[in-house]
């Protein structure tokens, strides 16, 4: 689908209306792509984020990008792998779904993802990057706004992952 696009890269270096950030639920920064945004747009973000009282999983909160090449950073705990039994897909469909449908209400054109729950919260690749893709796709059917989505992927086999999964969906 040549509205979604799958690239290996740093997401805090993609220029966008808006990337998002796979955060923890309080929103202060964390380890892994959370940690990474944070450094790289600077104190102004933490700031910002004390303010909004955290974010409940599934859910998005949107900060201005300060230091980032991205106009917004789009804010959305995912879920920590349980197994599966603990509603964690539903929960990463809501993520993608909800960080999409602020983008619009942002009026974004472009929105970078990276790979969400799939790092430190250990949600099985094969399983997420087609919630991630379906999600993505059905939401460009209906968007007012979003026109672009790129999937960031931080190492080559979670590019993988995400290449296969695409392939999957257009066959």
């Amino acid at each position: 689908m040549k509205n979604i696009t799958i690239i290996l890269g740093d997401i805090t270096q993609v220029e966008a209306d808006a990337i998002v950030n796979a955060a923890n639920t309080t929103l202060l920064g964390g380890g892994g792509v959370d940690g990474a945004i944070h450094r790289a747009a600077g104190p102004e973000l933490l700031a910002e984020c004390r303010t909004l009282n955290g974010c409940r999983t599934g859910e998005a909160k949107i900060t201005k990008g300060y230091r980032l090449p991205a106009r917004y950073v789009i804010h959305t705990p995912g879920p920590i792998w349980q197994g599966g039994a603990d509603h964690e897909c539903e929960l990463l469909q809501s993520s993608y779904l909800n960080s999409l449908k602020l983008a619009d209400a942002y009026d974004c054109q472009t929105v970078a993802f990276p790979s969400i729950s799939t790092g430190v919260y250990h949600f099985p690749l094969e399983a997420a990057a087609p919630i991630a893709l379906q999600t993505i796709r059905e939401f460009l059917r209906t968007s007012k706004s979003v026109a672009q989505v790129t999937l960031v992927c931080f190492d080559p086999v979670t590019k993988h992952a995400y290449d296969q999964s695409l392939a999957d969906l257009d066959e």
